[in-house]
């Protein structure tokens, strides 16, 4: 589906009254584009992507005219939250308009245990709301501080906390969500419970979230701590005997290979030339017993940095996921990255194969969670990119093992993650969207209906 031709925008922005249009082409560029640059693969394929114009509504009421409007014109449009995604989720590749939710951004209310917010609501914002309550989010991206939590549904998978709560699209993860559609009169729809994982992670293709309500988990004074070693394998041993302690409680385990820490030029001093280390976020009741764990695997507490200091300057989550390839490829932009799941293994046998037979080309990381209640890592690997072919052949190689790729170098839904059509989400796209003109062309399921329609 692309936009209708020859329209009118002087007309469209009248039909939609007092809502906010940006116009100007250097910001309407600028919002049309995420982390995509990120893989050398979508560069090329998405740097010339942009929108028409930005439309930022302030109320869900707001948003049931821009998308009636878009129906009767027959406007693609594309949802945006912060625009932290790396993939080219909320680029449009068909043009039309960029619906920038950050101004519907209140967290309405706050119960033990749960919270009703706003898609626009930045994460940290909502746990300076649920914080002094008792409670926090219960995981979220490296760039905690600037995404939004429709944009972290709508794209993300889990990050910070799914060390303990696995990944949003596990059970429990999401309560609830209120969903405009995209019909000849647009509705208001609300799913819940399963139902939910019609629009989870769904790259805004299938209904405009406007409103959440997500499960929070008890608030614990997070203390950081970085923890160096000699020896890689080590490191990722004790990534895994600490994420398999269950009575001590963490947030994050994120473990680099040499030489990834010598990246982090903010944290230079706690990282010692050509170290293996651990990036750390303990509850500070646990201190003790974290302490004892370390000393068993033989390594060295380089950073502690306790709750009460915490949250001022850098966090040090924003060096790990997938801050770590910002960060690297700050030093280096040749960079580029995979995303890789390992079969459940505690003996980390096939991390040990990867780590020693790609050595420096793929460079690993660790970020460990919950997948079925099994501790797993899932790494983000630095690579030394030369070709888009050699790129192929390393994807290959892992698949052929063994390994999962989450293919972070194609900007198609099914083809990242999933690697198959979910039915459900292409029949609540035909429900719900019937004039496919939400995200156009990242849904091959969507595009293989059409085609078969045709």
């Amino acid at each position: 589906m692309t936009a209708a031709p020859n329209i009118d925008w002087d007309t469209f922005v009248t039909v939609l009254g007092d809502i906010d249009v940006v116009r100007d082409r250097a910001q309407v560029e600028k919002l049309s584009k995420d982390y995509y640059y990120f893989s050398p693969i979508l560069q090329a394929q998405l740097a010339d992507k942009t929108a028409d114009l930005v439309v930022r509504p302030t109320s869900e009421a707001e948003v049931l005219t821009v998308a009636r409007a878009c129906v009767a014109a027959k406007v693609p449009l594309t949802v945006r939250g912060a625009g932290t995604g790396n993939y080219g989720q909320c680029i449009p590749l068909a043009g039309g308009i960029i619906l920038d939710l950050s101004r519907l951004n209140a967290v309405k209310w706050v119960r033990p245990g749960t919270a009703c917010v706003q898609a626009g609501a930045k994460l940290a914002a909502i746990d300076k709301v649920t914080r002094p309550q008792g409670w926090e989010i219960r995981m979220y991206p490296s760039t905690y501080r600037t995404a939004t939590i429709g944009g972290f549904i709508g794209g993300g998978s889990g990050g910070i906390g799914s060390i303990t709560y696995g990944q949003l699209r596990d059970r429990g993860n999401l309560t609830a969500v209120r969903v405009v559609t995209l019909e000849d009169e647009p509705r208001i729809i609300e799913l819940r419970g399963d139902d939910v994982q019609q629009v989870n992670h769904a790259y805004g293709t299938n209904g405009i979230i406007t409103e959440l309500e997500i499960p929070l988990g008890p608030a614990y004074p997070w203390a950081e701590v970085i923890v160096t070693f000699d020896d890689f394998m080590t490191a990722a041993r004790f990534g895994q005997a600490l994420g398999e302690a269950d009575g001590l409680i963490k947030k994050l385990i994120s473990v680099h290979a040499a030489p990834i820490p010598s990246y982090f030029m903010g944290l230079k001093s706690y990282l010692p030339e050509g170290c293996h280390a651990a990036l750390l976020m303990v509850a500070e009741p646990s201190m003790e017993l974290f302490e004892a764990l370390v000393s068993e695997l033989g390594g060295t507490i380089t950073y502690h940095k306790s709750a009460e200091e915490t949250g001022k300057k850098t966090l040090l989550a924003e060096f790990t996921w997938n801050h770590t390839t910002l960060h690297a490829r700050n030093v280096d932009p040749s960079l580029t990255y995979l995303q890789t799941l390992f079969p459940y293994d505690p003996q980390l046998k096939l991390v040990q194969h990867m780590y020693e037979h790609f050595g420096d080309e793929v460079m690993m990381h660790l970020e460990y969670f919950r997948v079925g209640g099994a501790v797993i890592p899932a790494a983000l690997q630095l690579v030394r990119f030369s070709t888009p072919e050699r790129l192929q052949a390393i994807i290959r190689y892992h698949e052929e093992k063994g390994a999962f790729i989450a293919n972070p170098h194609t900007y198609i839904l099914e083809d990242g993650g999933r690697k198959e059509i979910d039915t459900v989400q292409v029949a609540f796209k035909a429900q719900v969207d019937p004039y496919g003109l939400l995200n156009p062309g990242k849904m091959r399921g969507w595009l293989e209906r059409q085609a078969a329609n045709v």
